[in-house]
């Protein structure tokens, strides 16, 4: 098998190459202005990555959020495997059918925000600033490769178990552009760090990346820190044996994590990436629960509880303890430190 992997990979390459070719003939028309691009009048920081699949952007678009909680902002996502088309701004009866299971969570973390999603981002943005034209800043999220809006700012996001610099065009790896794309970034951070990453590792991880960024680009370094278990109603306390349920790309940090907690998991509901919870599986998994001798609680991530709390599934699951775990990003020493950056592209 580990031969096998290679050799495929091998067979890959020319798809890749032609992948690469298309993509950057179509970087270059918009850097020659043969495609439009849209600029607003306000700033705009996008967040972003060169690969598919999760690389820590809900965290860091939430981090941002924060430290901009000052201003008049908006979130703008394209709303992955939502269930709506077109411009959407979050109300009252936002769901993550009608948003998208991270811009809903951004709805319940971030109150201060507006959130929208469309998948035109130029569009969206007017239509933001048509809505609420006293804005200050929007945030777009996943928008790195969306050339038909230019941002003020480009903030890279990279995985530190697998870096772009390390990485192969689609479908031979997963990257979306070639890596000199990164040169459009005004900043990267490399996440999902491992605890006490050392100065010595950092300047050198620093230094692969260089020959793909502007010169003096910073790279910054952040892991995720896990908050403590929330109930998802109050007055329920967390068993030592827990079930996990996950619909992420990568559920063994989570796994990790759970084990620091000085229980046992006793079971793991490994689902897809945005999975849909619907009435089946959640039935099926409070079934399980039910079935285990002594007390069991549930748990999982934030991003997966937000699509449990529907008017549908809440009379399904409200007899098991159930709990998630939100998780923050935490940047590792740097002069000048993310936030003096991140908050100088405000002017």
């Amino acid at each position: 098998m580990k031969l096998l992997l290679p050799l495929v990979k091998l067979g890959l390459m020319p798809f890749a190459w032609l992948y690469g070719g298309v993509v950057a003939v179509r970087n270059l028309l918009y850097d020659h202005g043969v495609f439009k691009s849209y600029r607003a009048p306000i700033p705009v920081v996008c967040v972003g990555n060169l690969s598919v699949g999760g690389t820590g952007k809900t965290p860091q678009v939430e981090f941002l959020a924060r430290l901009y909680q000052h201003k008049k902002i908006a979130i703008l996502s394209r709303g992955y495997k939502r269930k709506t088309t077109g411009f959407v701004l979050a109300d009252e009866t936002a769901s993550p059918d009608t948003l998208g299971d991270e811009p809903f969570q951004y709805v319940h973390n971030l109150p201060w925000a507006k959130v929208a999603v469309c998948e035109k981002r130029a569009h969206g943005i007017q239509e933001l600033l048509r809505l609420f034209p006293d804005l200050d800043l929007i945030l777009l999220d996943d928008a790195f490769q969306h050339r038909a809006v230019t941002a003020s700012r480009y903030l890279l996001l990279t995985d530190y178990n697998k870096p772009f610099n390390q990485d192969y065009l689609l479908p031979a790896g997963r990257l979306r552009e070639h890596r000199k794309g990164a040169k459009r970034a005004d900043a990267v951070v490399v996440t999902k760090c491992p605890e006490g990453l050392n100065f010595e590792d950092r300047a050198q991880l620093t230094l692969n990346l260089a020959p793909y960024l502007q010169p003096g680009t910073p790279v910054f370094f952040s892991q995720i820190v896990y908050a403590r278990p929330v109930p998802f109603l109050p007055g329920r306390t967390l068993s030592t044996q827990v079930i996990a349920v996950t619909g992420i790309v990568n559920p063994k940090p989570f796994l990790n994590h759970l084990s620091t907690l000085g229980g046992t998991v006793v079971h793991h509901f490994n689902f897809p990436d945005h999975a849909a919870y619907t009435v089946q599986p959640v039935q099926e998994i409070v079934d399980f629960c039910l079935k285990q001798p002594g007390q069991v609680s549930v748990v999982m991530t934030q991003k997966d509880a937000v699509k449990w709390q529907t008017r549908e599934l809440q009379g399904i699951w409200q007899a098991v303890p159930i709990f998630y775990i939100p998780i923050t990003n935490q940047f590792a020493p740097h002069d000048p430190t993310f936030e003096e950056v991140a908050t100088s592209w405000l002017g």
